[in-house]
C-alpha cells in the first residue's frame, strides 16, 4: 500500500496535485495531507509507513527547506524520499533543497507528463 504525504499551504493545490497524480496512473492508495512543515512532521510522527513527501517551499509556519532539514535531522529508520513542488525555479534554490535533503524537484506549474517523470522512479505506474 503507498502512502504520499503532500505539504501544501493552499488546500487547492494539494487536490489539484492529487487528481494530476491519479490521471497520470501512478499508483497511490492513501494521500495523508497538511499545510506547513510543523503539520507535516506530526503527520510524520503518526504516519512512519509514508513511501513518499511531497512539499511545496513557501508556506507559514515552517517552510518546505526547513522542514527537508528538519526531518533529515531526526534520522529515521526509514529514508523517506521528498520531492520539492514549487514555484521556486532558480537553480541557486534547486541546488539549495538538494544540499538540504531534497530527492527531486518540481517546479509549478507542471504538466501530467513532468508530474509522472518526476515522480516514476518512488512511485509504480498502473
Amino acid at each position: 500500500m503507498t502512502k504520499l504525504l503532500l505539504v501544501d499551504d493552499s488546500a487547492v493545490m494539494r487536490k489539484i496535485i492529487q487528481r494530476n497524480i491519479k490521471e497520470t496512473g501512478l499508483i497511490v492508495d492513501e494521500f495523508v495531507e497538511a499545510g506547513d512543515g510543523n503539520q507535516a512532521l506530526e503527520k510524520v510522527n503518526e504516519n512512519l509507513d509514508l513511501d513518499l513527501i511531497l512539499l511545496d517551499w513557501n508556506m507559514p509556519n515552517m517552510s518546505g527547506i526547513e522542514f527537508v532539514k528538519t526531518l533529515r535531522s531526526l534520522n529515521l529508520a526509514k529514508r523517506i524520499p521528498v520531492v520539492m513542488v514549487t514555484t521556486e525555479g532558480s537553480d541557486a534554490k534547486i541546488s539549495e533543497a538538494k544540499d538540504s535533503g531534497a530527492d527531486g524537484y518540481l517546479t509549478k506549474p507542471f504538466t501530467a507528463d513532468q508530474l509522472r517523470d518526476a515522480l516514476g522512479s518512488y512511485l509504480m505506474v498502473q
